[in-house]
Formats: C-alpha cells, structure tokens, sequence
C-alpha cells in the first residue's frame, strides 16, 4: 500500500514539473512591445513671451498666531499646618523558636531516630541517611532541623569530607 502512495507521489511530481517547464517555454518565446516616448514639448515661440508676473503691494503682516499649547498658569497652593508624619517604631528582629538540646548521642540506635529527622526533606533520602549515621557515629552528634546549623556539632561535624573534598555531613 505504501508503494501504491510514492509511486502516485511521485507521478504527479512529474507531471506538475512537466507543466512548469512548458509553460516556462512558452514564456520566453513571447515580445514585449516598447512604449512610445512621450512627445517632446513645443519648442519656444520667439514671438510669444509669457506675461510678467504680477506684484501686490506690500499689507500689513498677519497677526501672530497663538502657540497651539500653552501651560496653565502655576497653582500655589498654601502649606498645610498638619504635622509630619511620624517614622514607625522599630520592629525587634524575631528569632526562630530554640528547641531544648537533645540528649547526647550514645549508640547508633540514638542516631536513628536523628538522621531520620535530619533526611525526612532530601531529595535521595537514603544517601542522606547513609552519610548521617556515620557522621553520628563518630561524631555523636547531629545538627537540629533539616539543613543548616552544621556548626553546632563542632569541627568534627563541619570538617569531615568525602573523596572527593566535599562535606560528608548533612
């Protein structure tokens, strides 16, 4: 069935180029015709000479016109009598709520319960934990909340790295 479709794809290929090319033919066998010029205008009669123009005594000038947009006059406007207003009282910075320390780490089985908090939001919830629980365990020791405050583990929490030079610790 496809061969049915290019075969007739291809025929009528052939025969709309086929009428193209002969009416290309037919195109260049054909003349233009050129246009006449136009006459050339009388040459100038000696005997004729064109009235001398005619001059019109000087009037008076017109008045001058107004501008199309002119401003509207000033506004002055008498100063008000109300007091400035005043700056608004500052505003104390507002701390995140503290949650009490959390019991130091003892065993891995501490660490679990932690990790798991610490995780419950990546992406790859179970490189996560891997990296977690062996930051806990040697450092016994995990940050609060999700992501951040890595620094209240101290320098064994913050400074321990992968192969690769970067942080091990979530």
């Amino acid at each position: 069935m496809a061969l049915k479709a290019m075969l007739f794809l291809f025929t009528s290929f052939l025969v709309f180029t086929a009428t193209v090319s002969s009416k290309d033919e037919e195109l260049k066998e054909v003349t233009y015709v050129k246009e006449p010029e136009p006459a050339q205008p009388p040459a100038k009669d000696p005997l004729y000479a064109p009235p001398p123009p005619v001059k019109t005594p000087p009037s008076q000038s017109p008045p001058p016109k107004a501008p199309a947009y002119a401003p509207p006059p000033p506004v002055n406007t008498p100063p008000s009598q109300s007091p400035p207003p005043k700056a608004p009282a500052p505003v104390p910075p507002v701390e995140p709520p503290t949650s009490p320390p959390l019991p130091p780490v003892k065993s891995k089985q501490d660490c679990i319960p932690r990790c798991d908090q610490r995780c419950q939001l990546h992406n790859r919830k179970r490189v996560c934990m891997r990296a977690c629980m062996t930051c806990c365990d040697r450092c016994k020791c995990v940050p609060p909340g999700t992501f951040g405050n890595r620094e209240k583990c101290g320098k064994c929490y913050t400074e321990m790295t992968t192969h690769g030079n970067k942080y091990k610790c979530p």
